[in-house]
């Protein structure tokens, strides 16, 4: 693996170190509200419907968001992301420790967290870049997703050991620790200023970056194929039902941490996505692989073979993401890289999202659990077979053209910006 730019740069050292340590307990907490919901209802659907709870608020606030990432100073949207989500937590802690545990509650912090997450994730995504050389972009989104994976990974099997053992208040207070963690790598990182002569936050922004994006076939590709295979293929609302059918509580952490050993293991032997410049064709085979995976979950009855077959689906949802983020880390001019957040985001949040309530409404049907996750898998499969026929051109698209024209846009509107000035 790529380890040049936690070498070169200081800065992207402190948010790689920051990020890792928070998203250890933001994936504690993702396991332990879905968790909880199913223990006060017994409802699969109302595990799913959190999901919606999430999917309302991130529609909007993700324009909101990556409005303002091209107009401030990202460092600050950042940080004050995490200050606000540790403020969320500390009311599920809170609410943790009552006699009587509101599940309402659980609903609106589920979508008060997206908010905050569709204010604050278009910042990060548009700051990195900034950290690093251009040529360093495909090492550091592995190490990115590296980062993310250990959280992944760490985080959920840890979240079954504490949902076994102790109270879900101590699991919330140890995630509202970790956020001290990234304040304060985020404080000591250098301040990344707005573009010259930035775009102020208006609709006009926001629908000069929904003009960019539909202008561009790679992008939209990067879009529509992983809205396909999240929506289909995306069970996690299950997994508390899955665990009980599979050994009980004790394992819903390693069904949640599967997929991140995958990951983490694709992650690992990154290096070679550097010599690629077929992102398009990566893309398209590492989503049908993901569905060759969910349809594996869904057929298993042992616990051995579902979590080698979720360890699978992730190391192809890590190849997927990889390539989609040098899509849109080499291509996307700087000016535009806030608002191109915000729609990324987007397609990366709401497939999984509505694939929640999909699994949660098929598995109230007689498909039952195991249905309702391999049914999916094969429509994903199929999905992604139908949007490589529909997307010729994102298909063939080449990284070495992308960043040309890149390179091309950041110079002109700089020139653009020194005559306006």
């Amino acid at each position: 693996m790529d380890l040049t730019p936690l070498r070169t740069s200081r800065d992207f050292r402190l948010v790689f170190a920051g990020g890792a340590v928070s998203g250890f307990g933001s994936f504690i907490t993702y396991v332990t509200i879905p968790y909880q919901v199913a223990a006060i209802t017994d409802d699969p659907l109302m595990v799913g419907l959190l999901g919606v709870c999430e999917l309302v608020p991130l529609l909007f606030m993700a324009f909101v968001g990556g409005a303002l990432a091209d107009f401030l100073d990202r460092r600050l949207l950042v940080r004050g992301g995490e200050l606000a989500l540790a403020a969320l937590c500390g009311v599920l802690l809170l609410n943790a420790l009552s006699a009587k545990p509101h599940l309402w509650l659980l609903f609106v912090i589920a979508a008060l967290t997206a908010a905050v997450d569709g204010l604050q994730r278009p910042a990060l995504e548009a700051m990195i870049p900034r950290l690093v050389r251009p040529e360093e972009l495909p090492a550091t989104m592995a190490l990115n997703s590296l980062g993310m994976q250990i959280a992944q990974l760490g985080g959920p099997a840890l979240a079954g050991v504490l949902i076994a053992s102790v109270d879900l208040s101590l699991v919330y207070a140890f995630d509202l620790l970790t956020f001290a963690v990234s304040v304060t790598c985020l404080t000591l990182a250098k301040a990344v200023p707005p573009p010259a002569d930035a775009d102020r936050p208006s609709l006009r922004s926001v629908a000069t970056g929904l003009r960019y994006a539909r202008s561009r076939p790679e992008l939209l590709g990067t879009y529509l194929v992983d809205i396909n295979a999240m929506f289909f293929g995306m069970p996690q609302a299950l997994y508390p039902f899955l665990a009980t059918q599979l050994g009980g509580p004790k394992i819903l952490g390693l069904l949640y941490a599967a997929p991140a050993v995958g990951s983490l293991l694709a992650t690992l032997g990154s290096g070679w996505t550097g010599r690629i410049h077929r992102h398009g064709l990566m893309v398209i085979v590492a989503a049908a692989l993901w569905g060759v995976g969910i349809v594996g979950v869904g057929l298993s009855n042992t616990l051995w073979l579902t979590l080698c077959c979720l360890a699978f689906a992730g190391a192809a949802d890590m190849v997927s993401g990889i390539f989609r983020s040098i899509i849109w880390s080499q291509t996307i001019p700087d000016h535009l890289r806030g608002r191109l957040a915000g729609i990324e985001m987007l397609s990366y949040t709401t497939g999984p999202l509505l694939g929640q309530l999909r699994s949660g409404l098929m598995a109230r049907t007689r498909l039952g659990v195991g249905g309702s996750i391999w049914v999916g898998g094969a429509l994903c499969i199929i999905g992604t077979a139908t949007l490589a026929v529909a997307l010729p051109t994102f298909l063939r698209y080449d990284g070495k053209d992308g960043m040309a024209r890149k390179k091309a846009e950041d110079d002109a509107w700089a020139a653009g910006a020194g005559a306006r000035s």
